[in-house]
């Protein structure tokens, strides 16, 4: 089993056990160019809160990308199939990557910045 930590704005740590998802979550993008995806969660409004909305974020602190992914958990999510850290990867495939753990953790994974966005 592996552990998924992911960075909240409270600086809280989140530990889980992680269940491997299934398929890959189904990405739609809006006319408007907005991202969303099969879940419907608003992860735009996830990423403001968590990271100002940069998803190529890198600060050092350990967690990557818009949605502030451990390494950990972007590995054990698949992530590396799109990129090498969440940092940089595209926004949908950090989006299909969080949609995976949303399904195994749900969305207390993103601690505040999930219930803000409303996630569920």
């Amino acid at each position: 089993m592996f552990s998924s930590l992911i960075r909240t704005t409270a600086a809280r740590r989140i530990t889980g056990s992680v269940v491997t998802a299934g398929a890959a979550a189904a990405m739609i993008l809006t006319g408007t160019g907005s991202a969303s995806a099969a879940s419907g969660a608003n992860w735009p409004a996830v990423a403001a809160c968590e990271s100002g909305g940069n998803w190529a974020i890198n600060t050092g602190n350990g967690y990557y990308g818009g949605l502030q992914f451990t390494q950990q958990t972007w590995s054990a999510f698949g992530g590396t199939a799109h990129a090498p850290s969440a940092h940089q990867a595209s926004q949908a495939a950090q989006i299909a990557v969080a949609e995976k753990v949303l399904a195994a953790q749900g969305p207390g994974a993103w601690g505040s910045c999930g219930a803000k966005a409303g996630l569920s």
